[in-house]
C-alpha cells in the first residue's frame, strides 16, 4: 500500500514504462520482420508469440538481477575501492548502456538505417520462433538494467514490464508507426539512458546519485520535447495551409538550390545542400522548373503581350504605311482592326497581308482574315496553353469582362513564362545588368520573372491583378510617381528612371544597404 501512496514510485513508474516501450521497439521491429518470413496466417500468431518470450525473459532477468544486486559482500579490491557482487552488477551494467545508448545516438545522428532484405521463402514456424527468442535475449538485457537503474522495488519494475509489453501488444503497428514519424522522441529516450547508464556507473563505484534528481530532468526534458512536438504540429499545419503546388515547387527549388524557402521551413534544408546544388545547377536549369511548377497558379495577365505593347493593322491606314509596318515588326500574325483596337475584323498571318496588297487588293476587303481567337483574362494560363495548340500557331487574343482587348498571348509568351525573356529584334532586354547588384528593369517586367532572375524572396504584393514591376511601384506610391522617386522594399532600392505616356517605362534596381522588411518610401517625387 506504501508503494501505491509514494509519487516518486508512479513518477518512476510511468518514466520505466514508457523508456521499456521505446527499448522494446528495436525488439519489436526484428520480431516484425522476422515473422514477414511466414506464410500471412502465421504472422499475427509469431508476433504474440515473440512478445509473449520478451516478457518471460524480462520477467526472469528482472528476479536474477535483482537478487545480484542484494549481494554487498565485498568480492573484489582495487586500492581504495571494494566491488561486490552487487556493485559489479551494476558498474557493467551502466558501463553496457552507456556504450548501448552511445552508439544507438552515434548511427541516429550520423543518419545510417538498418537495411533489410525480406526473403520470398516462407520458412519454418519453429525456425522463426527460435530466432525470436535469441533475439529477445539480446533485446531484453538493456531494459532489465535499464529498469534496475530507475528504480528499486522489485514489484514496480515487473508492473512497468508486464505494461510495457502490454501495450506493445496491444498497440504494436502504431508504436511502430509513431516512432518512426518522431525521431527525437527515440533521441531524448537515448539521452535518458545515458544518464540511467551514468547513474549506474556511478552507485556501482560508490557514489549515490538520488533517482529524484533523474526524474526532475527526464520529466523536464519531457515537457521539453512536448513542447516541441506542439510547435512541429503547429508547423506542419500552417505548411499544409499552403498549396500543394507551391509546397512542391519550393522544395524542388530547395533541392535546385534555388532561393531560399520560407522561414518556417528553412530548417529542411541544410545551406550545405544549398549551395552545392547550386553549383551543379545552372541559374537556368532553376529558372526553367520554377517557369514550369508555378506556370499552372499564374494569371494570363503576367504572360500575356499588354495592349499597349500590342503591333496591329489598321484597315483605314495607307497600304504603304500598312507595308512599312510589317516590313519593320518581326511578327508573322496581326490583329487586323478598323479604328482601333476594339473594332476587331479578324487576325491575318503577315505575308498574307503582304500578298493583298501587293495584288492591289483593298485593305477594307482582304481575303486572308481569319476569325479571332478571344478568351477572357481570368482564364488560366494552361486553359490558354491548350487553347493555343488548337490554333495552330495564331495568336490568341486576351479580353476583360466587358469585352476590351486587353493583350495578346502566342506560343512564345508560354516560352518566355517557362525559360525568361526572348526580346524580338526590335525590342530590349527587360532585365539589363548594368554593375554588380544593380540593373535596368523595364516596368511591364514580370515579377516572378524579377525574383528568379534576382534571386530573391517574393516581393510584397497586396493585389492578384499586380503583376509587373510597374504595377508593384504603383500600388506602393499610390499615384503614378516622378522620375527619380525612389522605394525600398526586401533590400532593394527601386527608383523610377523613365516615364512615357502615363507609365513606368524604366526602373533601376539596386540592392539596398539596409534591409528593411516591410516597403519604406523614402522620395516619392
Amino acid at each position: 500500500m506504501e508503494l501505491l501512496l509514494d509519487p516518486n514510485i508512479w513518477v518512476g513508474f510511468l518514466t520505466l514504462v514508457v523508456l521499456e516501450i521505446v527499448l522494446g521497439i528495436d525488439n519489436l521491429i526484428f520480431i516484425a520482420i522476422l515473422a514477414d518470413k511466414l506464410p500471412p496466417h502465421q504472422r499475427d500468431r509469431a508476433r504474440v508469440i515473440g512478445l509473449s518470450l520478451a516478457l518471460l525473459m524480462r520477467l526472469g532477468l528482472l528476479t536474477i538481477v535483482s537478487w545480484l544486486v542484494t549481494l554487498t559482500t565485498p568480492l573484489l579490491t582495487i586500492g581504495a575501492l571494494s566491488f561486490s557482487g552487487r556493485d559489479l552488477i551494476l558498474l557493467l551494467g551502466g558501463l553496457f548502456l552507456l556504450f548501448k545508448a552511445t552508439s544507438e545516438l552515434h548511427e541516429r545522428l550520423e543518419g545510417r538505417s538498418h537495411q533489410h532484405s525480406q526473403s520470398k521463402v516462407y520458412a519454418g514456424f519453429g525456425v522463426v520462433v527460435a530466432q525470436i527468442v535469441v533475439l529477445d535475449a539480446v533485446f531484453s538485457l538493456d531494459a532489465v538494467i535499464t529498469a534496475v537503474g530507475m528504480v528499486d522495488e522489485l514489484p514496480v519494475m515487473m508492473a512497468a514490464v508486464i505494461v510495457s509489453i502490454g501495450i506493445m501488444l496491444w498497440a504494436s503497428k502504431p508504436l511502430t508507426r509513431f516512432v518512426s514519424a518522431h525521431p527525437t522522441v527515440v533521441v531524448l529516450c537515448l539521452s535518458f539512458l545515458l544518464m540511467i547508464g551514468l547513474s549506474l556507473t556511478a552507485e556501482g563505484l560508490g557514489f549515490k546519485i538520488p533517482k529524484g534528481y533523474l526524474y526532475v530532468a527526464i520529466g523536464f526534458s519531457i515537457l521539453i520535447e512536448f513542447f516541441n512536438q506542439l510547435a512541429r504540429r503547429s508547423v506542419l499545419r500552417n505548411r499544409a495551409a499552403v498549396p500543394f503546388r507551391d509546397r512542391t515547387a519550393e522544395a524542388v527549388l530547395r533541392i535546385l538550390g534555388g532561393r531560399k524557402a520560407a522561414s518556417e521551413s528553412s530548417g529542411d534544408s541544410p545551406a550545405e545542400e544549398s549551395d552545392e546544388a547550386a553549383k551543379v545547377f545552372a541559374a537556368e536549369e532553376r529558372t526553367m522548373v520554377s517557369g514550369v511548377l508555378t506556370l499552372g497558379e499564374r494569371s494570363l495577365r503576367s504572360i500575356m503581350t499588354p495592349r499597349s505593347d500590342m503591333s496591329w493593322v489598321d484597315v483605314n491606314d495607307e497600304p504603304a504605311r500598312v507595308i512599312e509596318m510589317l516590313r519593320a515588326t518581326p511578327h508573322s500574325f496581326f490583329p487586323v482592326c478598323r479604328g482601333d483596337l476594339d473594332t476587331l475584323l479578324g487576325v491575318a498571318r503577315a505575308k498574307d497581308l503582304m500578298a493583298d496588297i501587293m495584288e492591289g487588293r483593298s485593305l477594307a476587303k482582304l481575303s486572308c482574315l481569319r476569325e479571332p481567337i478571344i478568351i477572357n483574362e481570368i482564364t488560366g494560363v494552361l486553359s490558354a496553353m491548350e487553347t493555343l495548340r488548337r490554333s495552330r500557331g495564331q495568336l490568341v487574343l486576351v479580353a476583360d469582362e466587358y469585352g476590351t482587348i486587353q493583350g495578346l498571348i502566342t506560343p512564345i509568351d508560354i516560352l518566355e513564362a517557362i525559360a525568361g525573356d526572348f526580346p524580338d529584334e526590335d525590342e530590349q532586354p527587360d532585365i539589363q545588368v548594368l554593375d554588380e547588384g544593380k540593373w535596368r528593369v523595364a516596368g511591364a517586367t514580370d515579377l516572378r520573372y524579377l525574383e528568379l532572375t534576382l534571386d530573391i524572396d517574393p516581393l510584397p504584393v497586396d493585389h492578384v491583378d499586380i503583376t509587373s514591376v510597374a504595377g508593384l511601384l504603383l500600388d506602393h506610391f499610390g499615384s503614378l510617381p516622378e522620375t527619380g522617386a525612389r522605394a525600398f522594399m526586401h533590400g532593394l532600392e527601386f527608383e523610377v528612371v523613365e516615364v512615357t505616356e502615363r507609365r513606368i517605362a524604366w526602373v533601376q534596381v539596386s540592392r539596398a544597404v539596409e534591409v528593411d522588411d516591410a516597403p519604406i518610401e523614402s522620395n516619392p517625387g
